[in-house]
């Protein structure tokens, strides 16, 4: 006979305060940014603050049938749950109206919902669904490939809505496999690749001293060139090899620099090229020599490297938009459009810095009021909480958000199954990639994609996605301890 504890004595309180501080905050920041003078009426469902309050009301009752629900459904359902979201994102694509430039808002009489923001908790429930099976092992490449297929989906799905920052959320899923034991090459290389495309994009256009070398072109080719001597002392423990190919590319460089400057000015990376080739070609002769395959991995690295940033420059020169390119640039500091594609970070700067110490208080801040930041309600939420509430409220914020990113670790780490784990893993890292972007974002360090602050921003959608996704992780806790009897 099974014997279930009462589901309210295993519940995770405190995460559920936490919660419940968070949503009371938001609705007041959504107060303070939808407020125009004169308004006093904050529960009229035909102002921002009261559909919020609407959709806050609705949360709690969602978060109630989760919680009465058995916490094996979700894992029974997992894969049905994820097929019905892929197919409503489909025909999302083809039914959902123009709105801002994308098709990912299904209008159902006075709701607008957006799939998307749903199809989270699906996939980390199938990614948790396919993880917790016996025969799963991350490092066997028909598994891999699984997950990779399980995330990269939606994400597919999501770009043909025209939603690139609501795609890109899909990426925060590799942290947690990267917990469940994902070789480190692998969140090594995505961290190169945003290296490489930050410094090939932002220095593309500046050359060396007199030389017709780009800096950007040089610099990541020779990260690629001391990557690989690096990776191979890693893991060969040898040295010559390791010099053969750093100690060699530097000779060669520093010969090729002397005699651009002073005989015939050439662009160095040519002679880059050449050193990659040939590094390439090295490692592949140890790997068939030595019958090491770490050394084969590593060529395959270089190349794919190499390749990557080739293609990451076609791709922000010829398939993103001009106002998506603009967002990047400035970003990177290599445009300052405080009029166009700056405003929006820039009046929120302002709105943040205003706020001082202790803020304007309540309903006083003036660049929110005077509707100087757009979208300050949804995106830019957070700059309201700087300018009325100050340095001394975004700090609590922030520390609540804090407090809950390290109580979802605890909770991950005590659960009994990798069922629990893998999907209590997915929830943190999605709640960690929007608070990093959005509130990057606001202060003018991540480029404005578009994506809402957890239960802050504006919105049926994000509040209702964020509630299932974490209520569903609560449910599974509490009835981590069942046991027979």
């Amino acid at each position: 006979m099974v014997r279930r504890d009462n589901i309210w004595k295993s519940l995770d309180w405190v995460t559920i305060v936490i919660y419940l501080m968070l949503i009371v905050f938001g609705w007041f920041s959504v107060c303070g940014a939808s407020y125009d003078y004169g308004d006093r009426d904050f529960l009229d469902f035909s102002t921002r603050a009261g559909k919020q309050f609407m959709w806050i009301v609705c949360s709690f009752g969602l978060g109630f049938v989760l919680l009465m629900l058995e916490d094996t459904l979700y894992d029974m359902f997992s894969y049905i749950i994820y097929i019905g979201l892929i197919l409503l994102l489909v025909v999302t694509i083809f039914i959902a109206p123009d709105t801002k430039g994308s098709r990912s808002w299904l209008i159902l009489g006075p709701v607008s919902l957006q799939p998307a923001e749903f199809a989270k908790f699906a996939t980390a429930l199938a990614l948790a669904k396919y993880m917790s099976a016996y025969s799963f092992t991350i490092k066997n490449w028909k598994s891999a490939l699984m997950l990779a297929f399980l995330i990269l989906l939606p994400m597919l799905l999501i770009i043909l809505q025209r939603e690139t920052g609501s795609a890109l959320v899909y990426t925060a899923f590799f942290l947690m496999l990267y917990r469940e034991g994902m070789p480190g090459v692998v969140l090594f290389s995505g961290i190169c690749a945003v290296v490489y495309f930050v410094v090939g994009i932002r220095f593309d256009q500046v050359f060396i001293a007199d030389t017709p070398t780009p800096i950007g072109e040089f610099a990541v080719l020779s990260m690629v060139l001391l990557f690989a001597g690096g990776m191979v002392w890693i893991y060969k423990k040898k040295w010559e090899p390791v010099r053969n190919i750093i100690g060699g590319s530097f000779i060669v460089l520093l010969i090729a620099y002397f005699i651009s400057e002073y005989i015939t000015p050439f662009n160095l990376v040519w002679a880059q090229w050449g050193l990659c080739v040939v590094t390439v070609c090295y490692l592949f002769f140890l790997s068939l020599s030595e019958r090491h395959w770490s050394c084969l991995l590593i060529g395959l690295f270089a190349i794919g490297s190499i390749g990557f940033l080739y293609s990451s420059d076609y791709f922000f020169n010829k398939v993103l938009e001009p106002h998506q390119q603009i967002r990047i640039k400035v970003v990177l500091g290599m445009e300052e459009d405080l009029a166009g594609a700056g405003y929006n970070v820039n009046q929120s700067k302002i709105a943040i810095g205003s706020g001082g110490l202790t803020g304007k208080g309540f309903l006083n801040g003036t660049q929110t009021k005077l509707k100087y930041v757009p979208e300050q309600d949804t995106d830019f939420i957070f700059c309201t909480v700087g300018e009325e509430e100050g340095f001394i409220g975004s700090t609590a914020v922030l520390l609540l958000f804090l407090i809950l990113i390290l109580r979802l670790i605890v909770l991950s780490e005590r659960q009994q199954s990798a069922f629990g784990r893998v999907y209590g893993y997915s929830v943190l890292s999605i709640f960690l990639f929007h608070l990093f972007i959005n509130i990057g974002m606001v202060l003018g360090l991540t480029p404005v994609i578009g994506i809402p602050l957890p239960f802050f921003s504006y919105g049926g959608s994000s509040l209702w996605g964020f509630t299932i996704l974490l209520f569903i992780f609560l449910r599974i806790d509490a009835g981590r301890n069942r046991r027979l009897v």
